[in-house]
C-alpha cells in the first residue's frame, strides 16, 4: 500500500529503527529490495533520483514502483530523492512519487531556506512531505580529500532552518559522503546528538553504504530515522552477475535480485525495520 512518509517517520522515531530507503532503477532492484521487504515484514521507501536517467526512463519505470507500491500488504513509500530544482521534485510527483527531497544544501543558508520552503509550500496542500539538506553530503570522491572542506550540518542554526521552512525531515551532514568509500568513513556523533537534540523533525542519513554496520545502528539509537542506501545493492548486483557470468542472462537476473534482496534483507536488520510494518501511531 501507498504510504505517508510523515506518518512512518515518526512511528519510526517512537520505536528508534530507521526505514530503509532504497534507490532503485530497474527491474532486478525493486523487485529484489520488495521482495526482502515483504519477507522482514519492513515499511520501505523506494526512490529514483537524476543520477539514474541516464540508465532508465523515469517517466516508464515510474509506473512500476507505483504499482508495486500499491500492490504490496507493506507500507512502501515513493520518492524522488535529491532534487536540485522545484520543475524536477514536481516531476517526480507528477508520475506518482509520493514524497520529495528538495536538495538545496549546495546553495547559501538563506537560498537553501527559500528554494525548501517554495517546495513545502506547493506540496503540502497536496499532503506531500518534503524532506531537506543542511550542511552538505560531498558527492563521489576520495574520502580523505571530502573531509578537507567538508560542510557539516551546524547545530546552531538547523532549529532556525527547520522552523522556517517547516519541512518534515532533516537530512544531516556528519561525515559521511556518496558512491564508494575509499577509507572507513567515522560520523560525527557528536554532531548528530546535538542536531537531535536542536531540531523535532526525524533526520535522515545518506551515503550509508559503506559505512560500518555498528556506526549505522548506533546513529539510529541517537535519532536517525531514514537510511539512503545505493552503492551497496549495486556491489551486491556487480557481485552475483560476476560469479555466474558464463550462465545466460535469463538466469543471471534471478541471481542479481537474490543477490540484492540478501543485501537489502541485511540492511533492514542494521536498521531494525524487521517486523515494524504492523506498528501504528495513534493521534497522529
Amino acid at each position: 500500500m501507498l504510504a505517508d512518509i510523515r506518518y512512518w517517520e515518526k512511528i519510526a522515531q517512537k520505536h528508534h529503527f530507521a526505514i530503509p530507503h532504497f534507490n532503485v532503477w530497474n527491474v532486478e532492484m525493486l523487485e529484489g529490495v520488495m521482495d526482502a521487504s515483504e519477507q522482514e515484514n519492513s515499511p520501505v521507501i523506494i526512490s529514483f533520483g537524476t543520477g539514474f536517467i541516464h540508465n532508465t526512463i523515469f517517466e516508464e519505470y515510474a509506473g512500476m514502483m507505483v504499482s508495486m507500491a500499491k500492490h504490496s500488504t507493506l507500507p512502501v513509500i515513493t520518492h524522488w530523492d535529491h532534487g536540485r530544482s522545484f520543475d524536477i521534485v514536481k516531476n517526480g510527483y507528477d508520475y506518482g512519487m509520493n514524497s520529495v527531497m528538495r536538495d538545496a544544501s549546495k546553495l547559501t543558508f538563506e537560498e537553501n531556506i527559500a528554494e525548501t520552503k517554495k517546495v513545502v509550500d506547493y506540496f503540502h496542500p497536496l499532503n506531500v512531505g518534503v524532506e531537506a539538506e543542511l550542511g552538505h553530503v560531498a558527492d563521489p570522491n576520495k574520502y580523505e580529500k571530502a573531509m578537507e572542506d567538508y560542510q557539516y550540518t551546524d547545530p546552531s542554526v538547523a532549529r532556525e532552518f527547520v522552523d522556517k521552512t517547516h519541512c518534515d525531515s532533516l537530512a544531516v551532514a556528519i561525515g559521511q559522503v556518496h558512491g564508494v568509500y575509499t577509507s572507513t568513513p567515522h560520523l560525527n556523533f557528536e554532531v548528530l546528538e546535538k542536531v537531535a537534540k536542536a531540531v523535532p523533525v526525524p533526520l535522515v542519513l545518506h551515503g550509508a553504504s559503506g559505512i560500518p554496520d555498528e556506526q549505522v545502528s548506533k546513529a539510529v539509537s541517537m535519532g536517525i530515522c531514514k537510511v539512503n542506501i545505493h552503492t551497496d545493492l549495486g556491489i551486491a548486483a556487480m557481485k552475483a552477475a560476476n560469479a555466474h557470468s558464463d550462465q545466460l542472462y535469463l538466469e543471471v537476473q534471478k541471481y542479481v535480485r537474490e543477490a540484492i534482496k540478501d543485501e537489502a534483507v541485511h540492511k533492514i536488520h542494521v536498521l531494525g525495520s524487521q517486523n515494524k510494518a504492523d506498528l501504528r501511531l495513534e493521534n497522529y
